[in-house]
């Protein structure tokens, strides 16, 4: 059955559920779902009805947690963030919130007695507590703006508090006479940000805390125009307490306007509350970084050539040992390069020697956390399109705990350092939460959530396969294939080639609550999902592959991913569609000028269709200066344009000969959306059939429920009209 034909029938009828939980007319309680399954084929409204599983914290014993989960609802076109408390012992959960106000960040302080979190009943965010059971709620901030996050200390004395604080540093202030001027006038460069005009940013604000309130808080950044945590997704991992409560440990790239924007050198600092000085981890006092030709890629100019290490790439996440000695945190090599392989860097306080201890595992880490004797570290990162649970000590031993078919995201470590705490998912499943218990070299998975089972109870998924691929240049790739549920081999089915976004993100075990493997092969299609050059987890050398190459053997690598997986007898090789957004949309609108009529349609979302468009638009300069080689108008020494310009897909225009979709949200600052725009008008300008579909009110993604379905069922019309003919 087509997804139209699906959607008409009302499949899956939603049910919020309310009752006892404070409905009202003007603010209704979104809670979790349940649905009358009349199908057991995957649609839109059931990926909107999931609950998505949030932070997750226990208490200081480990025999209690309180996590939250966020529910949508479709209807009212918007979301509503819930606390439950578990039972370790029995994964027994209690949900808290029993209003419509939103509450989330929980954690416990007062000795596990009091659960803090922040909640905007009062008007504005604020930080709250109450009772285990969920009673006796009272204020603890009262702050005049929102408080965005917040980190106890220890000692319970002391809170951080992150709230926003007006900037001005690149779009200067209006005059006073014209508060209605909706103006900016801006003088440098990143002036926006992902998906906002830079006019204020977060900084951490010290308070203190008497156990009933807590006081007026003080900017530890005061003063300085810099973003602590980062924009555009630090959060409180990016801050730290030592743990006798008397040193903070911070994360920030002191740099403003066009420095920022060519850069990505972010430092570790430590504020002493005592002397209330600053000391910068990574670098010496009278550091000067070098000059730079700010149009060109930082790879090989003095920046990143230095004869001494001072961790000039992205530095952030920091974390102390538990007795103090040490700060940990995950550092890049390079400065201009947001994909280098992450390392976990070791500071000893005590000698100021840096020790690398992930040098042994050639991918990137992801989260990490200490263990209570102060010398080994749990860490997660990506190899062969799995993510698992790693250990290391302080000699750089590392050996691998888990080896599931999942992504393993690290939540922390139960008190008695027996158990490791993290959210798990699949191709199949959604974030649930997992007790990992560590059992000698070994990790014995068990899950302690079952916030998605009445889905995956009522549900037929499709069985998913790992495929090597032979490439054109004799190298081996893993692609993951999803087959329709009910699968009939003596069939013949349409097939997607699935193109990754980043460009260097992983084609790992992620579940998607947009581009979702499972619910495409719910509509019928054969998906062939390729960790094609320049993804994480194949070594460095397959990784970097794809810098100033976009079109080179990545693309290579995607058809032969594709020719491969159409040997097979159940593949229509006449009905074949490639899908894709961000680096993904580029390589459609690449592919759609250069696949040799294999494809008969296409589907792009936020994609980069003129490279040289692209170099001007985006924020972060860094980006394309790295992935892109240089300015389009700096030359070879041949006098040659770069190759990536050279080979934009907007200049195979004239070779387009496949109906293609293109997708874009008009608040996408990192690729904009007049990137669709000029594909679309290109495609109905030479008489292809096209659609545009444009979001007034949607970023790099797609997060209001009712955009979310409209998305979707976009999507399956496109593919249904051209690949189910």
């Amino acid at each position: 059955m087509s997804i139209k034909n699906m959607l008409t029938a009302t499949a899956l009828l939603m049910v919020v559920g309310t009752g006892a939980q404070g409905q009202t007319d003007e603010k209704p309680f979104i809670g979790r779902v349940q649905m009358k399954f009349t199908t057991d084929r995957l649609t839109p409204e059931a990926l909107w009805a999931m609950g998505r599983i949030g932070q997750f914290s226990l208490n200081e014993n480990g025999n209690t947690a309180v996590y939250n989960v966020n529910y949508y609802s479709v209807k009212e076109n918007k979301s509503h963030s819930v606390l439950y408390t578990m039972n370790m012992a029995d994964s027994h959960s209690v949900l808290l919130t029993q209003t419509a106000d939103s509450e989330s960040g929980a954690v416990f302080i007062k000795g596990g007695q009091k659960i803090a979190y922040l909640s905007a009943v009062s008007g504005t965010n604020q930080v709250w507590e109450m009772n285990i059971d969920g009673s006796g709620r009272r204020q603890l901030s009262f702050e005049e703006k929102d408080v965005i996050d917040f980190l106890f200390s220890p000692d319970g004395r002391k809170v951080l508090l992150v709230k926003e604080v007006p900037n001005h540093s690149v779009i200067q202030e209006n005059d006073a006479d014209l508060p209605l001027s909706s103006g900016m006038v801006i003088n440098d460069l990143m002036y926006k940000h992902w998906d906002s005009y830079i006019k204020s940013v977060p900084h951490p604000f010290l308070a203190g805390f008497d156990g009933d309130k807590i006081s007026s808080s003080v900017d530890l950044l005061e003063g300085e125009p810099y973003e602590c945590p980062m924009l555009p997704f630090g959060g409180i991992e990016q801050l730290a307490w030592s743990p006798d409560s008397k040193t903070i440990a911070y994360t920030c790239r002191k740099k403003t306007g066009k420095a920022y924007a060519i850069s990505t050198d972010s430092d570790i600092y430590l504020y002493d509350l005592t002397t209330q000085e600053t000391r910068n981890l990574c670098k010496p006092m009278d550091y000067t970084a070098p000059e730079v030709n700010e149009t060109s890629t930082l790879e090989a100019q003095g920046v990143n050539v230095q004869t001494e290490d001072y961790n000039v790439g992205y530095d952030q996440n920091p974390q102390f040992s538990p007795d103090g000695r040490y700060v940990a945190w995950s550092s890049m090599e390079r400065d201009g390069y947001e994909s280098d392989r992450t390392r976990l860097c070791v500071f000893d306080l005590k000698t100021g020697k840096k020790t690398y201890v992930t040098e042994s595992f050639e991918s990137g880490v992801n989260e990490f956390c200490w263990a209570n004797d102060n010398k080994t570290l749990y860490f997660t990162g990506v190899w062969h399109g799995r993510t698992q649970i790693y250990r290391t000590n302080l000699k750089g031993q590392v050996k691998r705990l888990t080896d599931d078919v999942c992504d393993y995201v690290l939540v922390g470590l139960t008190p008695d350092n027996k158990t490791l705490i993290a959210k798990r998912h699949s191709i199949s499943q959604a974030d649930e939460v997992y007790a990992v218990a560590l059992k000698g070299d070994k990790g014995i998975a068990r899950q302690i959530t079952e916030e998605n089972k009445l889905f995956y109870d009522n549900l037929t998924f499709g069985e998913v396969k790992e495929r090597w691929v032979k490439t054109t240049d004799g190298k081996e790739e893993l692609c993951w294939v999803i087959y329709p549920p009910h699968f009939d081999p003596t069939k013949k089915y349409p097939t997607l080639l699935f193109c990754e976004g980043g460009p260097q993100s992983p084609v790992s075990q992620f579940w998607s609550f947009r581009w979702n493997f499972q619910i495409m092969a719910a509509n019928d299609y054969i998906v062939i999902a390729p960790n094609r050059r320049g993804l994480p987890g194949f070594g460095m050398e397959w990784l970097e592959a794809i810098s100033g190459d976009y079109s080179g053997q990545c693309m290579q690598d995607y058809l032969s991913a594709i020719d491969d997986i159409c040997r097979e007898p159940y593949v229509d090789k006449d009905r074949l569609g490639a899908v894709g957004a961000s680096f993904g949309g580029y390589s459609v609108y690449w592919l759609a000028g250069n696949h040799d009529g294999r494809f008969k349609c296409f589907i792009s979302h936020d994609g980069i269709f003129n490279t040289q468009q692209q170099y001007l638009e985006t924020e972060e300069m860094w980006f394309p200066n790295w992935d892109l080689k240089s300015a389009p108008w700096v030359r070879t020494a041949e006098g040659q344009m770069q190759k990536a310009y050279a080979t934009s897909p907007h200049l195979y225009v004239d070779r387009w000969d496949a109906p293609i979709l293109c997708i874009h949200g008009q608040r996408d600052f990192r690729i904009e959306y007049t990137q669709a725009q000029s594909a679309f008008a290109a495609a109905r300008l030479r008489g292809i059939e096209a659609q545009l579909l444009l979001f007034p009110d949607e970023n790099h993604w797609v997060l209001r429920p009712q955009n979310g379905v409209l998305w979707q069922r976009t999507f399956f019309r496109w593919l249904d009209r051209w690949l189910k003919k």
